[in-house]
């Protein structure tokens, strides 16, 4: 069982950085995919990150040269590094990571961070 943990989170004036990490514990596999998910309140979940165990990575296109996902197998962590931040960006983050063992999928997910971004 992988459990999830999100940090970095905090508000911060427009035009300011962030750097949110996530740090998974338990039966990871550097093979997963991870994610980084955003819920701004009122909204539907969002999709703004992935990279994949190679490191290939895609972007919302909202976030697109803004945001960096980057992932350090040894650590058992993902990044997700956040310049320009725009009031739009106010959520609650998450981190996500799936993958299929044999057939089987599974996934898990993160309690989230809250990024605020306000002057």
């Amino acid at each position: 069982q992988v459990q999830l943990v999100e940090s970095g989170g905090g508000s911060v004036q427009p035009g300011g950085s962030l750097r949110l990490s996530c740090t998974a514990s338990g039966s990871v596999s550097s093979s997963d995919v991870m994610d980084w998910y955003r819920q701004a309140p009122g909204k539907q979940r969002e999709l703004v990150a992935t990279i994949s165990g190679g490191g290939s990575t895609t972007y919302a296109d909202s976030v697109k040269g803004r945001f960096t996902i980057s992932r350090d197998n040894g650590k058992n962590t993902v990044y997700l590094q956040i310049d320009n931040l725009k009031p739009d960006d106010t959520a609650v983050y998450f981190c996500h990571g799936w993958g299929n063992n044999a057939g089987h999928y599974y996934d898990y997910w993160g309690q989230g961070t809250q990024v605020t971004v306000s002057s």
